[in-house]
């Protein structure tokens, strides 16, 4: 690694400051230590920091929290396309081709919006067991295996969603360590809303989740017959998402804005 490197963090799924989902995002001429990546992440302390090096006609995502390394990130990527296009390192026009642990991820820009495409997660449908109920304090009406290590949860209203106090402690060695909760939104301006916690990982609640979506895509398609939709992540930093599955794929768009950037001397 070359010296005078520079990272950013970025706020994904706004356009204010201080909403969304904070990432950090350093881009690098070659591949670093991953002990070197881990601890950087660890550094910035945020639920994700993605790091971009080239590869071989694309360039090389990994994402990492403070805890480990993780094979996808939905709001990291977009953080981390958003630095590409507002330095120009990147044209307006043109696409990002980025290879991640979890396949090639396509990236263009629309305007403001930036769309990504990510593979639709199965989803296969559980029994409701107690163990959900003691680690979350709430009932849902069902209760699904996703991709990536994830548990989606239909509860009965937004209102239950927000309200939703889960015992991290708990739920961290649980089976629903990695938990997506959704119900139909009360804001007519949105299709679902949802919250993502995922304390297996260090994160008891994921601002904003991208990632997430590639599972509620199919999820409310199976429910609504209907391929596209505006999601609203409700926990206290708020983000917008705009949602279509196309086929196996799941194009995911939002919006980004820098917060800061700095110099690297470790």
């Amino acid at each position: 690694m070359k010296s005078q490197q520079i990272i950013y963090q970025v706020d994904a799924f706004t356009t204010k400051p201080f909403k969304g989902n904070p990432a950090g995002v350093c881009l690098l001429d070659s591949e670093p230590d991953t002990d070197w990546m881990q601890n950087m992440a660890m550094e910035m302390n945020l639920s994700e920091t993605a790091f971009v090096f080239p590869g071989n006609n694309c360039r090389i995502i990994r994402f990492f929290t403070p805890e480990k390394e993780m094979q996808l990130c939905g709001h990291a990527t977009l953080s981390a396309s958003h630095i590409l296009f507002e330095t120009n390192q990147v044209k307006s026009n043109e696409k990002i081709v980025f290879s991640s642990k979890a396949g090639e991820l396509i990236i263009n820009r629309n305007d403001e919006w930036i769309t990504m495409n990510f593979p639709a997660y199965p989803l296969e449908k559980m029994e409701l067991t107690q163990e959900f109920e003691k680690v979350t304090g709430i009932e849902p009406l069902e209760l699904y295996k996703a991709g990536f290590g994830w548990t989606l949860a239909l509860l009965k209203s937004e209102t239950e969603v927000r309200n939703m106090q889960p015992n991290f402690s708990l739920m961290k060695n649980s089976i629903f360590g990695d938990l997506i909760v959704t119900a139909e939104s009360d804001d007519t301006a949105y299709d679902f809303c949802v919250r993502c916690f995922a304390p297996a990982v260090g994160i008891n609640e994921d601002p904003v989740t991208g990632s997430a979506h590639c599972a509620l895509a199919p999820f409310w398609n199976e429910k609504t017959a209907r391929k596209d939709f505006n999601s609203h992540q409700v926990s206290k930093r708020e983000g917008i998402l705009k949602v279509s599955l196309k086929d196996e794929r799941v194009e995911i768009s939002g919006q980004a804005i820098t917060i800061f950037k700095a110099e690297l001397f470790a």
